[in-house]
């Protein structure tokens, strides 16, 4: 089974593509479950992402997708969603999806994986850094209000990594998306970025195998090459680690499927 719920359309403002080639691409990678998830619109860094006037355009053409080519391929909707306190709106918060994924981007409103805003690094504490990202992760999955929990260690991505133990920041959070029966996504990106690494690390996906977190897949496309992106490299480290199944949802209903 190739499920891969992360991925963009040109629609966000920083992907290229039309989502008919997304999705002709996933039935060429054979995927079998794709699923589109466009950065939510909120008042807040709107150069990045879908404009409230264009959720219509989004949600309608993604469905009218599915059914065109649902002999080939389940396609499914949804959102990844900023966690921003105060921008955030019922919406999206209320769409009819099949999921919302959570994501953390921002920390103290500095967009740290953006590498437009990558100097700032230099004058940051890296490791109070990391200990206020998982702080923002943990109020995510504390919400309530996601399904799926994005690349979950983002923080790396440019290798600034801490001098403390990374396990000891990841593991509260670890804790609360395992609580709330949330689904980890196992997000191939970090592989095309500076760090060189699957969203989790091995390290951080056995601790979430040692909760019983279930994973899903992402590819978290921004072209249509990307889709399916080091799909056998993703497959290979979540069975490594021990996981026999992962997860897609269907109207915000988890559903779990044999790896």
């Amino acid at each position: 089974m190739y499920i891969d719920l992360h991925n963009h359309t040109i629609l966000c403002r920083h992907a290229e593509g039309s989502m008919r080639e997304y999705i002709e691409k996933a039935i060429e990678k054979g995927m079998d479950i794709f699923g589109f998830s466009e950065h939510a619109p909120m008042n807040f860094d709107e150069e990045y992402r879908l404009s409230f006037d264009e959720m219509q355009l989004y949600e309608s053409g993604v469905r009218e997708l599915a059914q065109e080519y649902e002999e080939s391929i389940d396609i499914r909707l949804g959102y990844e969603v900023d966690w921003l306190p105060g921008y955030m709106d019922e919406r999206v918060l209320n769409a009819d999806v099949d999921y919302l994924i959570g994501s953390v981007h921002f920390i103290e409103g500095w967009g740290f994986d953006n590498p437009e805003f990558i100097g700032r690094y230099e004058s940051e504490d890296i490791d109070e850094l990391w200990r206020k990202y998982f702080a923002e992760i943990e109020k995510m999955v504390g919400s309530g209000l996601f399904d799926i929990v994005a690349h979950f260690d983002l923080i790396k991505v440019f290798r600034f990594l801490p001098q403390a133990d990374i396990p000891g920041y990841a593991e509260a959070s670890l804790d609360a998306i395992a609580a709330r029966e949330m689904v980890l996504e196992l997000n191939a990106a970090g592989l095309r970025k500076p760090i060189g690494e699957l969203y989790p690390s091995i390290e951080l996906l056995k601790m979430a195998y040692e909760r019983d977190i279930p994973i899903t897949f992402a590819s978290d496309a921004h072209s249509p090459e990307q889709v399916g992106f080091a799909m056998r490299e993703v497959v290979e480290a979540a069975k490594s680690v021990g996981y026999s199944q992962l997860c897609a949802f269907k109207n915000r209903k988890m559903e779990a499927y044999s790896l």
